[in-house]
């Protein structure tokens, strides 16, 4: 079971919380027990002026003066809760309010506390003669007979009564207090975390290739993050330069034998029934294959160049009618001057180029190249007016088990190259048939700013 959320705005915030929600608690408890202490002290004090009052009823000797026993109100009123006694030597007094009764006895081991600290009146508790719970403070003096033992209380609910009706501001004063620190840490949440939003995002735009190095000035506790990211970006470019060089270096260290092998082929009978030569061919192809490959590697180079796609479009539809002269194939090309995309122009090239010679080589009259822009994305579509595929070859052609070249006895990887360069640019290429009877070719990819 996970206590915690994943994502570090959800742990800040739990913990945060957490933390209020204790500290409000200890505040709470804090400040019910200091306004207890108030309400205590208050009490305590009044009591404690009853007691120097009937004080002076106690004589030297011992015995009591009536006269000097004053019932202050409220210690008058029967049934008040508030009381005084005196026990004496020479007698007792009472408050009016005890009627006859007796106030709480102390207890040998409160007579004992009381009898060290002398005229220094201490608490207890107790119950009244009415049975309600009452606090009072109690004193011994000494006379010439013996001790003199003066109680005053109070009934418990003065203290209580102010206490529950504080209680209800008090708490609604820490609950407004909770709400208050709750939208400052998620403001403080927001605010905080407002950099690594900004981070993210300029790593995307990095990965996109609409930004080379990711610059974020502040806060300070990110830029050695930054400065790594930065340096890990350079170094993957610097390594993908190095592995491109050395590809391109082997394929073309491998051009000059191969040209040098078809031309002896080519002489006299030396490959008669072409078998050779359709090696080669296989060879060249695999070569053009991987130097695609090393080229589209280069991403973050490749997914910054946005590139024109109607002058790309134009220029491959010129190109076959010159390499297909023989045909006489109409080309109608339907793209808007202001549309891009995100991918190096020779890449755009030798993908686009793959798939319109596969439509130019099956189609019967036309070739129809439109794109139009959806969702941020280019959608270019290539059909042809050739015969239609069979639902097994359409499904292998999809999945990639069969290659669009081979419809003619092709032997290339046309369509295998264009479908890798499509998907590593992060678009996609999808086959159905088209609506003149032929096969569309379907390609999306990012699409860029002119």
């Amino acid at each position: 079971m996970r206590l915690l959320p994943r994502s570090l705005a959800g742990r800040l915030l739990v913990t945060a919380a957490l933390a209020i929600m204790v500290a409000l608690l200890v505040a709470a408890v804090a400040i019910g027990h200091v306004f207890e202490r108030f309400v205590m002290e208050n009490l305590d004090q009044r009591l404690d002026a009853q007691l120097v009052v009937v004080a002076r009823a106690v004589r030297a000797d011992g015995s009591l003066d009536p006269n000097a026993a004053v019932d202050v109100p409220p210690f008058d009123r029967p049934g008040s809760g508030w009381a005084w006694q005196v026990i004496a030597p020479g007698g007792t007094l009472r408050s009016a309010s005890l009627g006859g009764t007796n106030l709480v006895a102390l207890t040998e081991q409160e007579r004992e506390h009381h009898h060290h600290d002398g005229l220094r009146p201490r608490p207890f508790e107790g119950l009244g003669s009415d049975g309600q719970p009452v606090h009072g403070r109690a004193v011994l003096i000494a006379t010439a007979a013996g001790p003199a033992e003066l109680m005053a209380a109070g009934p418990r609910r003065m203290v209580e009564r102010p206490l529950r009706a504080a209680t209800t501001p008090l708490l609604l004063s820490i609950a407004l207090l909770g709400i208050v620190l709750t939208v400052a840490v998620l403001i403080q949440l927001r605010l905080g975390l407002r950099p690594l939003k900004r981070l993210q995002a300029m790593l995307v735009e990095v990965r996109e290739g609409r930004r080379d190095r990711v610059e974020v000035d502040e806060p300070s506790e990110l830029l050695p993050l930054v400065a790594e990211l930065n340096a890990l970006l350079d170094t993957n470019e610097a390594q993908l330069a190095r592995a491109r060089l050395h590809v391109a270096n082997l394929a073309h260290g491998l051009k000059t034998p191969l040209a040098t092998l078809r031309l002896d082929l080519a002489e006299g009978a030396r490959d008669a029934d072409g078998r050779l030569a359709a090696q080669v061919c296989r060879l060249e192809d695999q070569i053009r294959h991987h130097l695609a490959r090393a080229r589209s590697e280069e991403g973050r180079a490749a997914l910054r160049s946005s590139t024109p796609l109607a002058p790309a479009l134009d220029g491959l539809a010129v190109a076959m009618h010159r390499l297909h002269a023989e045909r006489t194939i109409e080309a109608v090309v339907d793209v808007p001057d202001a549309l891009g995309v995100r991918c190096d122009p020779q890449d755009l090239d030798e993908a686009l180029g793959n798939l319109i010679d596969n439509a130019w080589r099956h189609a019967r009259q036309t070739v129809n190249i439109r794109a139009d822009m959806e969702a941020g994305h280019a959608r270019i579509e290539i059909a042809d007016d050739g015969a239609a595929l069979s639902d097994a070859k359409l499904a292998a052609l999809q999945d990639g088990t069969m290659r669009a070249d081979e419809r003619g006895g092709g032997h290339g990887q046309g369509v295998r190259i264009a479908r890798e360069l499509i998907e590593l640019h992060g678009g996609r290429l999808r086959f159905a048939r088209a609506a003149s009877g032929g096969l569309v070719a379907r390609i999306e990819l990012p699409a860029g700013q002119r």
